[in-house]
């Protein structure tokens, strides 16, 4: 047996929920093994088929997924919708229709013979920063009351690829496993902002994850631009570069920058192409409208010029490689990543903290 059979056959198993386009997947594959996937989007399984392969891949909604048929896990995935807990959406909260979804995931695991020993929840910042904490206390009790220590940490993508993504990720360990000194500390870390601290005051059986700060990141958006991509025509850039603030057009000539990204906003009941100068894309969003698609302003041998970002380039902005398969349209590509959880994210969590846990399970 090769070494590398040999590392690839002790990887524990895991179960994702709410796998979308199979990034997760992607980046725990060093340390676990997907053994059971779903989601109820059709574009999105083809894109995790065309990826991981069908085998163990379930389309059909989470609502009909019985516990005690799933296989035995290590660790099980949930990155839970967002939409009630999100800035842009109406903030419905943890217990409306989709993001409390959550609750469906928790009890499948319940109905599992063996519950995994270790949990991940993932979802936006508003988790912990809506109502005071509510909605993460609620997700929080409901964990430790099945008999799990929990810790929530906060990490943006920008530590590792040109976009600016924060994420809530809740990490769950059964209460029989010893955690390791080195992954607690005593208090917050660089990954608890204060709405995370806020949010775990006088909670039970919290843990303060430690893990080592990444290294400084080397690429800008810049860097990762397919600058042979066609462009708007010209009328449809004049027009975009027309929403342009005059005090931002003024940065873009001075600063000379080669690419900014934007996002359309409606300010005093006018709209504006909102840019941003630090070579880094926003948020990448689901393109549900078009103000909700991300703007590139390129400046091609001094004209300025204006388009969306490609498909591909949205891959590399979730750390996807270049070989990532992303079959169907440009809005199924687009929502794909949009949806997704950022590569480089869930592989640094997996190696520094979800490995090692794996590791103290006897």
């Amino acid at each position: 047996m090769t070494k590398k059979t040999a590392n690839q056959s002790s990887r524990p198993d895991f179960l994702e929920f709410f796998a979308g386009s199979g990034l997760v997947t992607h980046a725990m594959k060093s340390y676990f093994k997907a053994v059971w996937a779903n989601d109820n989007s059709e574009k999105k399984a083809d894109v995790y088929h065309a990826n991981h392969g069908k085998g163990h891949f379930h389309l059909g909604s989470i609502d009909d997924v019985k516990g005690d048929t799933l296989p035995r896990a290590t660790l099980s995935w949930a990155s839970f919708p967002c939409q009630d807990l999100s800035l842009a959406g109406m903030t419905a909260g943890i217990h409306a229709k989709r993001s409390g979804l959550v609750w469906q995931w928790l009890r499948i695991m319940e109905e599992m013979p063996s519950c995994p020993p270790l949990l991940v929840a993932e979802n936006v910042t508003g988790l912990v920063s809506h109502s005071k904490g509510e909605h993460y206390r609620h997700l929080h009790e409901a964990l430790r009351s099945r008999g799990y220590k929990v810790g929530a940490v906060v990490l943006n993508a920008v530590h590792w690829v040109p976009q600016s993504r924060q994420r809530v990720f809740v990490i769950a360990v059964r209460n029989d496993i010893e955690i390791p000194a080195e992954l607690q500390s005593d208090s917050p870390t660089w990954m608890h902002p204060d709405m995370m601290v806020n949010a775990a005051k006088g909670l039970e059986d919290w843990v303060w994850w430690n893990l080592p700060e990444p290294s400084p990141r080397k690429q800008g958006l810049s860097d990762i631009v397919e600058w042979d991509a066609p462009c708007d025509p010209a009328d449809k850039a004049k027009r975009n570069i027309s929403l342009i603030s005059e005090r931002h057009m003024k940065e873009l000539t001075r600063s000379g920058v080669q690419v900014a990204p934007g996002y359309k906003r409606i300010r005093n009941k006018q709209q504006y192409l909102e840019i941003r100068f630090d070579n880094v894309a926003g948020c990448l969003r689901t393109p549900i409208g078009g103000s909700s698609r991300q703007v590139l302003v390129l400046n091609k041998n001094g004209k300025l010029a204006t388009r969306l970002l490609t498909v591909r380039e949205t891959a590399r902005l979730m750390g996807a490689p270049e070989t990532y398969k992303l079959p169907g349209t440009y809005n199924d590509g687009y929502k794909a990543m949009g949806d997704a959880v950022a590569v480089p994210v869930a592989r640094y969590l997996a190696k520094h903290l979800l490995s090692p846990l794996a590791k103290a399970i006897k």
